[in-house]
Parts: structure tokens; C-alpha cells; sequence
């Protein structure tokens, strides 16, 4: 099993009504659940363990997870407000406002958080939910509790906006950076990870591997990704020709899509992942690029099915 660990919330994405007035659609997102809902949909098996609020929200959030065979027994239930995502959206790509203060996934203590469950192979952190409050603490001594068993992949996804205080927030993404086996940043995660380093990308990349990881992926957006070790050379994946509608989950997808193809190869573990060929590396990147062009092809974060992908 893999355990998506983060944030589950709704993206109020900007839309029209029947009488051409603007308003919001509320969709469901967030980082791990959008991960999570992928690997249910692709027939990984996965649970969510997050914050679900028993509002409305709350409930059409258990509802997805529950279509896309998503284990929902780890979450974390309370009365507390759902988060909340205005997004607004410029030539495809998203930005978002968030909405979190005494939420039911902010206030989340280690006292609350579930057993790792035995069949577990893998943890997915990453997102706004290492951004603020107590559980973005708790996220990191939950990771320390399961590093040393577990594989654990980090998508550093920064977003310096929303952290209230940004100094505690680098230190954390460092911490979990030193906890985890597999971590994945975007171009725009480089600039904010790396803000005054003047060192080549890949220079930059590889003294991530002086604080832990085996394995470090770079996307590129619609030019792919870069796959770094310590050692070897980099394996480059270009990305594919479609039509973007938006990114809302693009890398949340891509995620779910590696993770997916490590779970069907019975190469999820850290031995493994710190020994993983070149073959298998390249067959992971592409079947996570392709994963994350379906997603990117239609509104909103909606990975695709196993069955779309041929």
C-alpha cells in the first residue's frame, strides 16, 4: 500500500453561469489527495491519511476518494472547515489563495495520526500541508517515524506565498528532504529551493544527494523530466505533444504515475529505488509523463483511468 500524506481541499476554480455571470466551481485537490485519487485510479493501492471535514466539502471529498478505490479508513474526521483553493487560472497555468485557518486538516497533532499499516511500502508528503500549523510539524515527525522502514518520496511543491513564516518552512522542507529516499522538484520549485545559488541545474541537483535522497526528479513542464543519482548519468524523458486545458494536478499525477509503475514492478522500496536501473528508470518516467499529460489535457486535477492509457 501507499500512504498519500497532505492536504485534501477544495479548488474553487473560476467559471461562468448559464447567464454568463462569473462564479466558482468547487472541485476537489489538494496535493495528496490528487495523488491519491490517481494511484486508486490507475489500481495502486493507496490510502489518504489527512484532515476530512464532516461539512459538505469534507463529505464530497470521502465520496471521490471512495469512487477512485481510495482507502479512507486513515483520515483523519472532524468538525472543523474544509481548506479552501481559489484558483485563479492565466494561459493554463494555476495560482492559488488559500483559505486554511482552523481547518480539519491544519490542526492535525502526531497523537491524531494513524499506524502505519504492515502492507505499507511507500509514503507520498508533500504540498501546502508542510506550509503552516501543527500539522505541517507533525507531517515531519511522522516521516522520521516511518523513514527508516518505508520508502519515502518528498514533492517539495514550495509555495512561499502561503507559509506564514518562510524560514520555519525551508527548515522543514530541508528536514524532509534529509528523510526521504525519492524527491521531486519543478523548475519553479528550483528557484525558490535554490534562491541565490548561481551553480548549473544539475550541480544544483546533485548537493541534494549530500543531504539523503538516492534519486532526485526534475519536471520541466511540457519538456519532460530529468531523473539525477548519485551515480550514472541523468535520464531525460521528453514530455508529450497535447493540448493543454490546465496543470491543476499535473504533478500530482506525475507522482502517482512513478509510484504506480514501482508498485507493478515490485520495486517499491528504498534498497531498490536507490538500485534501479536505467531501463526501469526511463520505463517510470515515461509512464509518470504520460499519466500527467492525460491530466493536463482536460479541467481540473482528473487523472485518468488505467483503461485510457492504451
Amino acid at each position: 500500500m501507499i500512504l498519500c500524506c497532505g492536504e485534501a481541499l477544495i479548488d474553487m476554480l473560476p467559471a461562468v453561469t448559464e447567464q454568463g455571470d462569473p462564479c466558482f466551481r468547487p472541485l476537489c485537490g489538494g496535493a495528496a489527495f490528487n495523488s491519491a485519487i490517481a494511484l486508486g485510479r490507475l489500481g495502486a493501492p493507496v490510502a489518504l491519511v489527512s484532515g476530512l471535514s464532516e461539512d459538505q466539502f469534507g463529505r464530497q471529498l470521502h465520496h471521490e476518494l471512495t469512487a477512485s478505490a481510495v482507502e479512507t479508513g486513515l483520515a483523519i474526521v472532524s468538525d472543523r472547515a474544509t481548506t479552501l483553493a481559489y484558483v485563479s487560472l492565466q494561459d493554463g497555468d494555476a495560482s492559488y489563495r488559500f483559505y486554511d485557518h482552523g481547518s480539519a486538516m491544519r490542526e492535525i497533532t502526531l497523537a491524531d495520526m494513524p499506524l502505519v499499516p504492515k502492507e505499507t511500502l511507500g509514503l507520498l508528503f508533500g504540498g501546502i500541508s508542510l506550509c503552516n500549523g501543527p500539522f505541517a510539524t507533525t507531517l515531519c515527525s511522522y516521516a522520521e517515524k516511518v523513514a527508516d522502514q518505508h520508502l519515502v518520496m518528498l514533492d517539495l511543491n514550495i509555495r512561499p506565498g502561503f507559509a506564514e513564516d518562510e524560514e520555519a518552512y525551508r527548515q522543514r522542507l530541508e528536514r524532509m528532504v534529509r528523510l526521504s529516499d525519492v524527491v521531486k522538484l519543478s523548475e519553479e520549485d528550483m528557484e525558490h529551493f535554490f534562491p541565490s545559488d548561481s551553480r548549473e541545474t544539475q550541480d544544483k541537483l546533485k548537493g541534494l544527494f549530500d543531504l539523503g535522497p538516492r534519486l532526485v526528479l526534475q519536471t520541466k513542464g511540457a519538456r519532460g523530466v530529468m531523473a539525477l543519482r548519485p551515480d550514472g548519468p541523468p535520464i531525460v524523458v521528453p514530455g508529450r505533444k497535447v493540448v493543454v486545458s490546465d496543470t491543476v494536478g499535473a504533478g500530482d499525477s506525475f507522482n502517482a504515475g512513478f509510484l504506480t509503475y514501482l508498485n507493478d514492478q515490485d520495486l517499491l522500496n528504498k534498497e531498490k529505488v536507490a538500485l534501479l536501473s536505467d531501463e526501469h528508470l526511463q520505463r517510470a518516467l515515461t509512464f509518470a509523463v504520460q499519466v500527467a499529460s492525460i491530466t493536463v489535457s482536460r479541467a481540473g486535477a482528473n487523472p485518468p483511468r488505467r483503461a485510457e492509457l492504451g
